[in-house]
């Protein structure tokens, strides 16, 4: 589904932005961790106690912050937990990305605000200096 509505709008010819991508990476990753949480409580019952349990050990294996208070003993439930630290990574990865490019773009807007005042203000001073020299030189009047 987001891979579809991604693709759909790289056809339209929008243009995949830092934001853009973030945005797509969180829904997925909400979905992820949903479905990861669900998945893990159905192959590994006897170490969730309810879909809560697992909804929680989800959450925590997505932000990796692993408290350990519960954890899969089962396999699949183990590969649920790497396919979710994959994720929680890639999630915080483009997340700081996007916050770095916005910084990146906000120095470079002042950056180009500031250069025509600059520049106008060295033109303004070739332009005094030529001023005085031609004020020096003989009149060719004479």
């Amino acid at each position: 589904m987001l891979q579809s509505r991604l693709q759909r709008s790289l056809d339209e010819g929008r243009q995949l932005t830092a934001r853009r991508a973030a945005w797509v990476i969180a829904v997925s990753t909400f979905l992820l961790t949903l479905a990861g949480g669900v998945g893990a409580w159905l192959v590994d019952r006897k170490d969730f106690d309810s879909v809560w349990d697992a909804l929680w050990w989800a959450v925590q294996t997505v932000t990796t912050v692993g408290y350990g208070d519960v954890v899969p003993k089962h396999v699949a439930g183990r590969l649920i937990g790497v396919v979710l630290m994959l994720q929680g990574i890639a999630l915080l990865t483009v997340i700081t990305a996007a916050v770095t490019a916005t910084l990146v773009e906000q120095a470079r807007q002042r950056l180009r605000r500031s250069e025509p005042d600059v520049v106008l203000a060295k033109l303004e001073k070739v332009e005094a200096r030529l001023e005085s020299i031609e004020q020096r030189l003989p009149s060719r009047d004479s």
